[in-house]
């Protein structure tokens, strides 16, 4: 995926070399993430080098805009590392908790960000790669792009400002992709509102070489072109009716019900959802439905103290067991129905921490823009 090769280079190096890559050329910075085995999953490590770096080039009055690019062939950013929040989760570790304290910070910076930022959104873009693209303001999707927040998979929920962008969408189209965590083409990504503009993928590199010397706007318009009709936008009937529902087992008996067009997709994702671990399916709509109301800080603020609580509960830790470590796909969730999970479990996710919460506050004192759209 990457598409620029620079002039003057910064590499930020991990255990496996350099992770991220920081260019200028010309008036722009380029940052590429540089994990393209892991489909460049975000470690602690680079959102600290980011948010440095970002901070730095937003009072340089060299940089006009910055972009953010993924290496290989495979995505921009499949997310957060979770083997690693899988071993620090069996360690008793709180290092998954500073490096969500940090890439939050990102996400927030890159959402107020005084410059252009660019996000080329080409291949994977799942959960921490959503969180440092589609909070920017110039975000391209591509034919192959595959997007997604599919953290009930493995017994977490949508984070990143997730549960802000998803409550934004239109109609309950983002209820249905982050109760199902659904893949999501091009077309879908901008019908939700998580991007502006498709370009095709062997255009890319053009887009990158007028970025140097030209406005965004110039030279995403030489370059974009026409995406094909959303799925989820001709969905929208059934997708509205089922989903309006604070309720996760009611959500899934609509589902079953529902008899008009589009009777079989409807019946598809009733069983994607109860293959899901039930406290995450309650929690990601009561985040939500919370989150609609939220400014994108509150609902970051919001997402960390159910992330908290996840760490301490037993799903996060047997969904990444099932998905990533052993591969057995055959999670055992705790507990195991939607009907089991009480409401008083979900509420206690949104309850105040006694450790401390997420600060936003804490941010660079930089003439940042608005960053809470409706």
């Amino acid at each position: 995926m990457t598409a620029a090769t620079g002039n003057t280079t910064d590499s930020a190096a991990g255990s496996g070399g350099a992770d991220v890559l920081f260019e200028r050329r010309g008036r722009l910075g380029v940052v590429t993430l540089n994990r393209p085995r892991a489909v460049n999953a975000l470690t602690a490590g680079m959102v600290d080098l980011l948010l440095r770096k970002l901070t730095a080039w937003a009072g340089d009055d060299a940089v006009a805009a910055v972009l953010v690019q993924g290496a290989g062939e495979r995505g921009l950013c499949a997310g957060g590392d979770i083997v690693a929040i899988y071993q620090d989760m069996l360690h008793g570790g709180n290092e998954t908790a500073h490096f969500w304290q940090t890439e939050y910070r990102v996400n927030s910076l890159i959402a107020r960000y005084p410059k252009p930022y660019v996000a080329l959104m080409d291949g994977l873009v799942l959960g921490g790669g959503v969180g440092v693209s589609a909070h920017g303001d110039v975000r391209v999707v591509t034919e192959r792009t595959r997007m997604g927040m599919p953290e009930t998979t493995i017994g977490f929920a949508p984070d990143v400002g997730g549960t802000f962008l998803l409550s934004h969408a239109p109609g309950e189209a983002g209820t249905h992709a982050a109760l199902t965590g659904a893949h999501l083409g091009a077309a879908d990504a901008l019908f939700l509102g998580l991007a502006d503009h498709y370009v095709p993928s062997h255009s890319l590199p053009g887009l990158v070489a007028a970025l140097e010397n030209e406005s965004t706007e110039d030279a995403v318009a030489r370059y974009a072109g026409q995406p094909p009709a959303s799925v989820l936008a001709g969905q929208h009937e059934w997708i509205d009716a089922c989903y309006a529902s604070d309720d996760a087992e009611e959500i899934v008996t609509r589902l079953r019900g529902w008899t008009g067009p589009g009777r079989d997709e409807a019946t598809d994702a009733a069983d994607t959802i109860e293959a899901k671990s039930p406290t995450s399916v309650k929690v990601t709509l009561a985040s939500l439905r919370r989150a609609a109301s939220l400014t994108l800080d509150e609902a970051l603020a919001q997402e960390y103290r159910a992330g908290i609580r996840f760490l301490a509960g037993p799903d996060f830790r047997e969904g990444i067991r099932a998905q990533v470590v052993d591969k057995d796909r055959n999670p055992q969730w705790k507990p195991a129905t939607l009907a089991e999970v009480l409401p008083g479990q979900v509420d206690r996710f949104f309850q105040p921490l006694e450790g401390g919460e997420l600060d936003l506050q804490q941010q660079p004192d930089l003439q940042m823009k608005e960053a809470d759209h409706a």
